[in-house]
């Protein structure tokens, strides 16, 4: 496999977007954590990040069944390298009081599509 910066680069060249995100998957540090006590705090720093436009998706996965919670998440960041995009992930409540512990890695966007409706008489705004 080829390093990521040449990847990177290769990808542009053939016109796909390569737009370099950051993911940051987070599992509870253990069964005795306080998640619902640092959720107020993990949320307002998320909001921050948010209006920063730092913060491009989060919220929590299922289990491998698709069935339950299990308290795993993923947030996605905005950020201008690695490194930036583990000092958001470290200051992140959760994390830094060790309720959780995460992994992160570069993501690099060239395939896909959304769709963005914006109703303006209903003050509505649908995301697909």
């Amino acid at each position: 496999m080829p390093k990521w910066s040449d990847y990177k680069r290769i990808a542009k060249e053939r016109g796909a977007l390569a737009l370099e995100l950051y993911v940051v998957n987070t599992t509870p540090a253990g069964p005795d954590v306080d998640l619902p006590g640092t959720l107020p705090d993990h949320l307002a720093y998320q909001a921050r990040l948010e209006n920063e436009g730092k913060l491009a998706f989060a919220g929590p996965v299922s289990d491998f069944t698709g069935e339950d919670l299990n308290g795993e998440g993923m947030i996605v960041y905005r950020a201008g390298s690695l490194e930036e995009a583990r000092s958001f992930a470290e200051e992140d409540p959760m994390h830094k009081r060790g309720v959780r512990t995460f992994t992160i890695r570069r993501w690099l966007i060239n395939e896909g599509s959304f769709t963005l409706s914006v109703g303006l008489s209903g003050n509505r705004i649908d995301l697909s």
